[in-house]
């Protein structure tokens, strides 16, 4: 657009210069015309004369004058291609990007909401929990009523995540009997969120948590569809939280998470404290991990959801096992029974076996013992 009105703009210079020297050529015919009017006869003799030489001198030089006319003419065009090459260069430096809607203009920085949060430590430490939903100016203070021993000052200092931050270090004098260690943070994202801590010289701490709401207890089963079908993974806040201002899907990948895009393959379905997620055509692939994420002000909390893809024979294969370990049970307990049975045959054969021989000679002595008996009688 911008570059379209400059190209106008040369345009519009061009014809101006062209009409200004058309209309000097014009005034100067005109002034010409009146001196005629108010030379009277020697002023047109004159312009007679002037007239005749001119065209005695193109009649003898006709091929100078042409040389002189065009000699103007290609000085002229020069001298507008100049003017037009001049004029196209400053067009050209002009940034022609199109842009999308303008944005409107940006308010001035509205100041945060201020916050105070406060503790009265009687102990050695004491660990705080305050819940944030938006950027604030947090003022936290510690009182701390000290130890039997009592000194007139001691140094405290603050600390962020275990680390002591920067000229915090401040002598804390006694008053009323107790310590009193007062500090303001600009908490303006998540990564401002994290334990701020005030030490009083080492001999008492107290421990500020600054959290957005947190998720309840995490479902500790994953979630078992099979390939194929269509699955629904839900997420939700307890009721005591309060509502997020929308919510995100991620799902794990090598280098931490993917947020997930509502699409052909993936639905999301929000409703205040409660979200859904709609997995289509499942696959092997889409096993894994899944976080829901409140989205509040000024951080996100998340809630983790492992899913599990399986197929149709997956559910079988522990009666498959049972069922080839009963069959392996019995075929064993068979082949024992086949060769107890055969053994007991052999045993039963060799006893009939010993039997016949007894009994056979038994017969033989028969005689020899109804001899000896006879003659004991005698």
């Amino acid at each position: 657009m911008e570059r379209e009105l400059c190209l106008s703009v040369c345009v519009i210079q061009l014809w101006m210069e062209s009409a200004t020297r058309k209309l000097q050529g014009d005034t100067r015919a005109a002034s010409l015309l009146q001196l005629k009017g108010e030379g009277g006869g020697l002023v047109v003799l004159l312009h007679d004369a002037a007239s005749r030489e001119t065209r005695k001198r193109s009649s003898e030089r006709p091929a100078h004058r042409g040389d002189r006319g065009i000699i103007i003419m290609s000085a002229i065009r020069k001298q507008l291609s100049f003017q037009i090459l001049l004029l196209f260069i400053s067009c050209r430096n002009i940034n022609t990007k199109t842009l999308g809607a303008t944005a409107p203009p940006l308010d001035p920085t509205a100041p945060l909401q201020k916050l105070e949060r406060s503790y009265v430590l009687k102990g050695d430490s004491h660990t705080e929990k305050v819940e944030l939903l938006n950027p604030v100016s947090l003022v936290l203070m510690c009182t701390w009523t000290g130890s039997q021993n009592k000194p007139t000052n001691i140094t405290g200092f603050w600390s962020k995540d275990g680390k002591e931050i920067e000229n915090s270090r401040v002598t804390v004098q006694l008053e009323n009997k107790q310590y009193n260690l007062k500090r303001t943070f600009s908490i303006a994202s998540e990564a401002d969120l994290g334990s701020y801590s005030c030490d009083f010289g080492g001999e008492a701490k107290i421990n500020f948590v600054l959290a957005v709401p947190q998720m309840g207890d995490e479902r500790d089963k994953p979630i078992v569809s099979y390939l194929g079908d269509s699955v629904v993974v839900p997420c939700k806040l307890d009721d005591s939280k309060p509502t997020p201002n929308t919510w995100n899907w991620y799902r794990a990948n090598e280098t931490g998470k993917e947020q997930i895009i509502a699409g052909q393959k993936f639905s999301i379905k929000n409703d205040e404290k409660k979200t859904k997620l709609v997995i289509h055509d499942l696959t092997a692939d889409d096993s894994g991990l899944y976080y829901c994420g409140a989205v509040y002000g000024v951080g996100i909390t998340m809630g983790r959801v492992e899913l599990k893809v399986i197929s149709f024979f997956e559910p079988l294969k522990p009666f498959i096992a049972i069922l080839v370990e009963v069959i392996i049970l019995v075929a064993a307990i068979l082949l024992y029974e086949k060769s107890r049975s055969k053994k007991d045959y052999t045993a039963a054969g060799n006893g009939a076996t010993d039997q016949t021989n007894t009994l056979s000679s038994g017969e033989n002595n028969g005689p020899e013992e109804s001899s000896s008996m006879r003659q004991r009688k005698v």
